[in-house]
């Protein structure tokens, strides 16, 4: 169990709760069986039938083959046993026989099958299984190959009575105001239910847990963070700010505004800021930012940008020296005399250049620093440390963020910023520890996004009149991104290795940067200045390419994701996405912010060749429906379930969310998270509340505890 499933303790076996329930007068729909999964059915024995046949070890037709059909009303299911497996199958498994069947579902003859199925008959009146499976809900548990759902189930009723001394992490209070059952009750309705109405009231105590444990040790976070010292910076009426502000050629929008105020307040305070800013692709948030890190400059203290990758840093760091104009040149000639330095560090800077840069950092000289995880390195030291801005927050491990705050001699304050809008309730309980702000205004003078689905392989001309829109906003000057999956120039090997069931059906792998340029450039695309742009290129070279597309000397550039974050040229109107099904909804809704920055309308064409009613066209089609990054964050997360965005994403841990469902369960999230703030506002250390501090404990193991702690 320790090594298929992670289960250690008694604990980790009474949590591992049942995925679903059979009913023993119901069987389960093996019309709905997912392909390639590990399942667990119930069902009859409609026929079994034993056939000889000749192989290359028999060659005279002794071996034999079982093929056996079950049926549960809805549907029928083959399986199948060979050679020697036969004997034992073919004399129990007959007619009319009930039995539990897990394997793993494939396909043979465009017909179901498990092959090998590992079984446990149902005999209703033999003693032991109507002990093992008491009631007429049979729990069917997570499980693997080596470890069926009955086993662990038997496992269960071995240790179930042990479930009278589990401490109860709930106040009595809490728990009695909620009504909600005890936790020993809890842990017995979830593994032996008698009724439906036990396993609702089993899941409503258990999902409290969850959530409540969970924002206790956020509240506790922010009950010490909100503890440390912090050096207030508080912008001066005729500083930098006050100058920059003058000299903007526009208005902030309303929301930007409202935004700027909140993180002023924070920064004002005696204790670090720690704010998280969503904001829609293009909402403005890098302005916002700026203004925070002017404010601090203007208080005598330093700003520090984060990027995720050398293109996104070099471009933050031209897009904010040209916004601050003269006020970028603190020092030189031509500068304004309330001047500082920008400057810009990354891993592939010259040594000289890189030297400078940490010479500005060291004597205060340099009042902003954009760079990429090079900033974090022991060498570079600051004169007065006072905000950290960090960008994409999903590409940023949490260490970095620490390592970077111990840089200042106090805590500095800390601004989060992330273009992929996170449900409220996600943001509760990812970044629980982080106030949020939200931009949902888009600036003045930015234009829609018209998306479109082309399905190439249903109607091929439809791509074809892609290409030829590219071509038209090319002929109005205007510019075009075509993003493929692939750089296309890795080894075959990386290719053979990991085939999921989708790309078996295509038997293609995804599209290259490199092939589809030269296809785009020798066809369609003829006589236009097609570039590419991926992630192995030399930075320079990337930059060189940047720039070119940027100064309009690129008509129409081929690129993979790496444009996806950050990347801002006005001019261009038009993107083209293939094999769009490869990514991510959020990420689509990134990449298509890339466009339609500039006064000119834009286009951004989603091509794939998946089948009309497939899970990926469905995907696709809703991010063609809306631009709304918050509807489409909740799209994402109820087809990838919240452990993907919890678990894997934030600690490299497994979710430890086994009941509540991030999106399903806001109420609960969101109760929980006061009872939790109130609570620890009266007794940070819970000492009043040992059970709860023991599963705290429990929680924050070691690695989470670290997590959450760099968090």
């Amino acid at each position: 169990m320790a090594e298929h499933l992670g289960l250690h303790t008694v604990g980790d076996l009474l949590h591992h709760y049942p995925r679903r329930y059979e009913e023993r007068g119901q069987l389960t729909h093996l019309a709905d069986l997912p392909m390639d999964e590990h399942v667990t059915v119930v069902a009859q024995v409609a026929d079994a039938r034993l056939h000889t046949f000749a192989s290359s070890r028999a060659p005279r037709g002794k071996s034999q083959r079982l093929e056996v059909t079950i049926t549960d009303g809805s549907g029928r299911l083959q399986l199948v046993f060979f050679g020697a497996g036969v004997h034992k199958p073919h004399k129990e498994l007959l007619p009319g026989t009930r039995a539990m069947f897990a394997g793993k579902v494939s396909v043979f003859n465009r017909r179901l099958q498990l092959a090998h199925p590992a079984y446990e008959l149902l005999r209703g009146d033999a003693e032991e299984t109507v002990e093992t499976w008491a009631g007429a809900l049979i729990p069917i548990y997570p499980a693997t190959a080596k470890l069926e759902s009955w086993k662990i189930g038997k496992a269960l009723q071995t240790v179930l009575p042990s479930a009278q001394e589990a401490a109860d992490p709930l106040p009595e209070s809490l728990r009695e105001g909620r009504g909600l059952v005890t936790l020993p009750e809890a842990l017995l309705k979830i593994h032996r239910p008698h009724t439906k109405a036990d396993i609702e009231e089993a899941r409503a105590r258990l999902k409290w847990d969850e959530a409540f444990v969970l924002q206790v040790a956020l509240a506790r976070r922010r009950h010490t963070d909100a503890q440390l010292p912090a050096v207030p910076r508080r912008p001066r009426p005729d500083g930098i700010l006050a100058g920059f502000d003058d000299r903007l050629p526009f208005t902030l929008t309303e929301g930007q505004r409202k935004v700027s105020e909140e993180i002023f307040a924070d920064l004002a305070t005696d204790h670090p800021m720690h704010r998280l800013l969503q904001g829609e692709v293009g909402s403005g948030k890098t302005m916002v930012a700026l203004r925070a890190m002017l404010a601090v400059v203007d208080a005598g203290g330093q700003a520090a940008m984060l990027a995720p990758t050398e293109v996104l840093a070099q471009q933050h760091h031209r897009s904010v020296t040209e916004m601050m104009g003269e006020l970028s040149q603190g020092g030189m000639l031509g500068g304004a005399e309330n001047a500082t330095k920008v400057v810009l560090l990354t891993g592939s800077m010259g040594a000289a250049a890189r030297r400078q840069a940490l010479l500005d950092l060291a004597t205060g000289e340099a009042g902003i620093v954009i760079g990429t995880h090079a900033l974090i390195e022991d060498k570079v030291q600051f004169h007065d440390l006072g905000l950290v801005v960090v960008d994409e927050q999903h590409r940023f491990g949490v260490e970095q963020r620490d390592a970077l705050r111990g840089k200042g001699k106090q805590p500095p304050h800390l601004l989060v910023m992330t273009a992929t809008p996170i449900p409220r309730t996600v943001a509760m309980t990812v970044f629980g520890d982080l106030e949020t702000s939200v931009l949902d205004q888009l600036p003045a003078g930015r234009s829609p996004i018209a998306s479109h689905v082309v399905p190439a392989a249903d109607k091929p001309h439809f791509l074809a009149r892609a290409w030829e829109r590219v071509r038209e906003e090319v002929e109005k000057g205007h510019q075009a991104y075509v993003v493929c999956p692939r750089i296309g120039d890795e080894e075959d090997g990386a290719k053979a290795k990991r085939k999921s069931p989708e790309d078996e059906a295509e038997k293609r792998p995804p599209l290259a940067v490199l092939d589809t340029a030269e296809q785009l450039a020798r066809g369609p695309l003829a006589g236009l200045r097609v570039e590419v742009l991926h992630g192995r290129m030399q930075p320079d070279d990337k930059d060189a390419v940047m720039r070119r597309f940027a100064a309009g000397e690129v008509d129409v550039l081929v690129a993979t994701t790496v444009i996806e974050v950050g990347v801002n040229v006005p001019n261009a109107t038009v993107m083209v996405i293939m094999d769009a099904d490869r990514f991510g909804v959020s990420q689509l809704h990134q990449l298509r912010g890339r466009v339609g920055r500039g006064s000119a309308p834009g286009l951004c064409l989603l091509v794939t060749e998946m089948p009309e009613a497939s899970p990926a066209r469905q995907r696709l089609n809703a991010v063609a429906s809306t631009l709304d990054g918050f509807e489409l964050s909740r799209i994402d997360l109820e087809q990838r379930r919240e452990g993907d965005v919890l678990g894997q994403a934030q600690s490299g841990t497994r979710s430890s969310l086994r009941m509540l469902a991030v999106i399903d369960d806001e109420e609960v999230i969101a109760e929980a998270r006061e009872e939790a703030t109130r609570i620890v506002a009266a007794d940070p250390d819970l000492e009043r509340l040992p059970a709860l501090r023991t599963a705290l404990d429990a929680l924050l193991d070691e690695e989470r505890e670290q997590y959450l702690e760099k968090g």
